[in-house]
């Protein structure tokens, strides 16, 4: 029981190690230092472990002092690998959006030029249209849908009558009468 149990931490522990591509610059870290544990982002502990350092130089402790700075190294490089991660993403995303509206503006510029080559032809063979779009022009209406005229609908045929029922079955029905039968009673 307790080797599963351990295996299935050491798992989730390694997939979790595997995955360390995601935003450094915003990421918490906790750094063993000579003095203890420092949390924070890179940014944050870059910026404790000079405190450190310089504190360390105020003490005439040399020793500290480099080991501070070269702890505050170690997490400036992370940082600037991390920038630069960034910038490669956002150059890359940058190009692609380019690319990709240059590829709009030629098919753009293709359509209104096969636009501009058919508009010719369609005026050409249909002269008499052409010249009834100008007199609705001159008149300064708009054409709206409410003053086109409505399609007729075709007429509703009323549904069948059924079969005559037997005459045993309900003569009321049959006979079509409203009255009320007065065999019942």
């Amino acid at each position: 029981m307790k080797s599963s149990r351990s295996r299935s931490r050491s798992k989730g522990n390694r997939n979790r190690s595997n995955n360390q591509g995601g935003n450094v610059v915003n990421r918490v870290f906790d750094s063993s230092g000579p003095e203890g544990k420092v949390r924070g982002t890179p940014q944050q502990i870059i910026e404790k472990y000079n405190q450190l350092a310089r504190d360390a130089q105020l003490s005439n402790d040399r020793v500290a002092a480099e080991n501070f700075q070269q702890h505050a190294e170690h997490y400036t490089r992370l940082l600037s690998e991390a920038q630069r991660e960034i910038d490669a993403r956002r150059e890359e995303q940058e190009r692609i959006n380019r690319e990709r509206q240059a590829e709009r503006d030629r098919e753009r510029a293709e359509r209104q030029e096969r636009e501009a080559a058919n508009v010719p032809d369609t005026a050409s063979h249909d002269a008499p249209l052409a010249a009834e779009s100008v007199s609705d022009q001159d008149s300064g209406l708009v054409e709206t849908p409410e003053s086109q005229p409505k399609p007729k609908r075709a007429p509703r045929r009323k549904p069948r009558a059924k079969p005559s029922q037997p005459e045993d079955a309900a003569p009321q029905e049959a006979s079509g009468d409203d009255a009320p039968d007065t065999a019942a009673e």
